[in-house]
Formats: C-alpha cells, sequence, structure tokens
C-alpha cells in the first residue's frame, strides 16, 4: 500500500526530473553516455584525419559552441538537445587532449593531471558556490554553466587517461577497456555496499565512462597492428552515431510519455 509520504516523495522527484535540464540517472543514461564517448574518440580521430587537425578542431569547436547555446537556450531537458551537446563535448574534448599531445607535445601523464586538477578546481567552485554537485539540481543559469564545465573537464580527463594506458603504459586498448569496465563497477559497490555519496560515486563513474568507451571504439576501428580490427574510424562512427540517435529517439518518446503523464 502506497504511503501518503511515499506518494508526496515520488511526485517531489518527478516535479525536479520536469524542472531539471539534464536526464534522470539511469541504465540507459549510462548507456548512451558510453556510446557518446566511443563516438567522440573515433569522429575525432577520423576528421582529424580527413580533415586535418586545425580544421578538424575548428570545426568540432563551432559545432560544441552551437550545442552548447541550444542547450542553454531550452527552458528544460530536451533529449535531442542534450545528447547533441555531450556528443560535441566528446568529440571536442577528445580533440583538446590529442592536440595538447600531438601539437604540444604534452605527455598523457601530465595532461592526466593538469586535467584532473581542472576538474577538481571546477568541483571546488561549483560546491562553493551552490553547495551541492547533485545534477538533479541543474536547472539553468549558473549551475548549469558549471555543469557544462565540469562535463568537458571529464571527457578531456577521460580521455587523457585511456590514451595513458593504452598507448603510453602500452597495454593496448582491449585491455585498458576491460580494466575500465571493472573499475566502473566499483563506485556502484562502494554505494550499495559501504554508502559512499551518490554524488561521489556518480563522478567517479562519469569520468571512467570516458576512458571505457574510447577504448572499446578504438580497438574496434584502428588496425590490427595496434591491436584493433581495423574496422576503420569513419565506420565505427557511423555504427555508434547511428545507435545514439535510436536511443535519443526512444528517450524522447518517453519523455514525452512522462510529461503527459504529469499533465
Amino acid at each position: 500500500m502506497t504511503t501518503p509520504r511515499a506518494a508526496h516523495r515520488r511526485q517531489a522527484v518527478a516535479t525536479q526530473a520536469v524542472l531539471s535540464k539534464v536526464p534522470q540517472v539511469t541504465a540507459v543514461f549510462w548507456v548512451v553516455k558510453i556510446l557518446t564517448t566511443g563516438m567522440g574518440e573515433t569522429t575525432s580521430d577520423y576528421l582529424a584525419r580527413t580533415l586535418g587537425p586545425i580544421p578538424a578542431v575548428g570545426s568540432a569547436g563551432l559545432l560544441l559552441l552551437a550545442a552548447l547555446f541550444a542547450q542553454a537556450r531550452a527552458r528544460r531537458y530536451v533529449p535531442a538537445v542534450y545528447w547533441a551537446a555531450v556528443v560535441m563535448v566528446s568529440v571536442f574534448g577528445t580533440m583538446a587532449a590529442d592536440v595538447a599531445h600531438v601539437a604540444l607535445g604534452v605527455p598523457y601523464a601530465a595532461s592526466t593531471v593538469a586535467f584532473a586538477v581542472a576538474l577538481a578546481l571546477v568541483f571546488l567552485l561549483w560546491h562553493r558556490l551552490e553547495g551541492t554537485l547533485a545534477v538533479e539540481t541543474v536547472a539553468g543559469g549558473r549551475r548549469e554553466v558549471l555543469y557544462w564545465c565540469a562535463v568537458m573537464a571529464t571527457f578531456a580527463l577521460g580521455t587523457a587517461v585511456g590514451d595513458l594506458t593504452a598507448a603510453t603504459l602500452g597495454w593496448g586498448y582491449l585491455p585498458s577497456g576491460l580494466l575500465f569496465a571493472a573499475l566502473i563497477a566499483l563506485p556502484a559497490l562502494a554505494h550499495r555496499f559501504s554508502g559512499l555519496s551518490p554524488v561521489l560515486t556518480f563522478w567517479w563513474a562519469y569520468v571512467l565512462t570516458r576512458p571505457l568507451g574510447a577504448c572499446f571504439a578504438d580497438w574496434a576501428g584502428v588496425s590490427r597492428d595496434r591491436g584493433g580490427l581495423d574496422l576503420g574510424t569513419g565506420p565505427v562512427s557511423l555504427v555508434l552515431a547511428v545507435i545514439i540517435v535510436l536511443a535519443v529517439a526512444w528517450l524522447s518518446a518517453t519523455e514525452l510519455r512522462a510529461r503527459r503523464a504529469l499533465g
């Protein structure tokens, strides 16, 4: 039997979901997030090789600004708008880490530390100004700006970490992907059995989705002499894009039904 208190709590959660500009954290959220990281990795590589590094970075930067502008203009969570922004953050974040390494000669170990410090500073500022890092409270304004700064920092950090293990340490893409698949399970286990903060476990897992998806995408796309399946970064990017579009279409339909149910 549903108590009035339980019904009120569910209504409060539903109302908060309507006001928030980011999706609820569900299993589907994590699946789509990992898909976007893989697509960002292979798309970045494909564009850099096809267009050249400078045109690729410039084009990705402009598309990222357009996607973030559309997200900022939205009054609520719109799956197509939100995930388009995440995809562009993934592509541009990958390029930022790769440019730092290839063009500027920054070792992945150094960029890993630099991006980790940048993320920590964003979190520190966010918590100091807002008092929480909970994503369900992101409903626009300053909090949304801080959220996207954190998201961009996690993508850059995750890219550097994945390349550090796969390339610099020489572990390869598949072993690195399996490593991150194991590590990403730790936050859920820590939350379940030790009571670790759900906000901390969320961001822990969020950072790890980047190297997890990127390592498996690279493994599928790169040549066999680099330890991959040699499917090509272009085809892998296209397949991931189609899956993401289908998933976002399903999320859009689900979101519409939920809002109609709330009246």
